[in-house]
């Protein structure tokens, strides 16, 4: 029987999952892993490159992650789910992938300048200044850099190789993101005369943007998110103060879809075509408002992940079976990584 492809790919624990990361990455995770052998990291060392004096959450946060993923279908039979930082041969790899990963690579990186973006867009860093030029990593914008978040990009490359991963799910907008693996994915087998490992291909996935409830980028930070695990009742209520057509002023007034900044661009993800034909009849036409419009949202959003929240529920009363998921996962990662990491020192020359 031919081996299935491999795929790698993670998120940060940053607390409870958003509908931005189901309909992102968990809905295409789902599809994946019924085709390809799936390892899905909890990237907690990732989420010490920013958040390295954050960590009384850290956690339970984990374990909130684990909690999502299981809830909406990510099957540890059938994918592999570890905590980052319970396979210390990524480190390890990720130290001997540094050793030959040229600085001005890493500043050069989009990844990492997506990192500093985000630092430069949380609340908490407001005081923060940084160059305008993004081109290069200057004095005054390496201020925002620990030792650790300049890494990330080579630390990212460890975690996708150390599998020998052959494909990495991306969105269009994520390709670059995986080019900085993939050359030194290039370099490591050209200086060590190898073909050992795998350039990692992406595989390209159907990403919808979902914004969050003020028309921003969705995210806890903003506390404009709408969380998988939130109630019927926190959804409505969250629903009800998102943004929609500002030119509508009165109920009787006709709205206009093309103009509506969330609660219209919702409905094309989350609701079939006949119920957006529909809203956006009644929309034009003034037989709904607003309020009309937002209701209805809730109660199709509400109705696609009562089955979710309740296994999530269901889950969280059995926190001995979610360790068990972790511990099994990332022993079983650890010892894939460890058998690659092998090969690795033995192309090196090293013991």
């Amino acid at each position: 029987m031919q081996k299935k492809e491999r795929i790698m790919s993670g998120m940060r624990p940053t607390g409870k999952l958003h509908l931005g990361h189901y309909m992102g990455v968990l809905k295409n995770w789902l599809l994946l892993q019924d085709h390809y052998d799936c390892f899905f990291a909890i990237a907690d060392w990732h989420a010490l490159t920013t958040k390295f004096d954050q960590t009384e959450n850290l956690r339970q946060d984990i374990l909130d992650v684990a909690l999502d993923w299981l809830a909406c279908g990510i099957n540890p039979e059938k994918s592999t789910i570890y905590v980052q930082s319970l396979v210390p041969e990524t480190a390890e790899l990720h130290l001997l992938l540094s050793m030959i990963t040229p600085q001005n690579w890493v500043e050069r990186d989009t990844t990492l300048k997506d990192m500093v973006k985000m630092l430069r867009a949380e609340p908490i860093n407001k005081q923060i200044i940084i160059d305008e030029d993004e081109t290069t990593i200057t004095e005054t914008y390496s201020k925002l850099l620990s030792y650790g978040l300049m890494g990330y990009p080579v630390l990212q490359t460890a975690d996708i190789i150390q599998f020998n991963a052959s494909l990495v799910p991306v969105g269009k907008d994520q390709l670059a993101h995986l080019e900085i693996s993939r050359d030194i994915v290039r370099r490591f087998n050209h200086l060590y005369k190898t073909s050992l490992i795998k350039e990692p291909q992406p595989k390209l996935t159907e990403t919808p943007l979902l914004k969050g409830i003020d028309g921003q980028k969705m995210g806890k930070s903003f506390n404009n998110d709408i969380k998988i695990s939130d109630s019927e009742e926190v959804t409505t209520k969250k629903i009800m103060r998102a943004i929609t057509d500002r030119t509508r002023i009165q109920k009787t007034d006709k709205g206009h879809p093309e103009l509506c900044e969330v609660v219209c661009p919702y409905y094309e993800i989350f609701a079939d075509e006949e119920t957006v034909k529909k809203q956006r009849h009644n929309c034009e036409n003034a037989l709904w408002g607003c309020a009309d419009c937002k209701r209805e949202l809730a109660s199709i959003i509400n109705s696609q992940f009562k089955d979710i929240r309740e296994k999530r529920l269901e889950l969280e009363k059995n926190p001995a079976y979610i360790q068990e998921i972790i511990q099994t996962g990332s022993q079983k990662a650890k010892t894939e990584a460890a058998l690659f990491l092998k090969e690795i020192k033995k192309a090196m020359r090293l013991y």
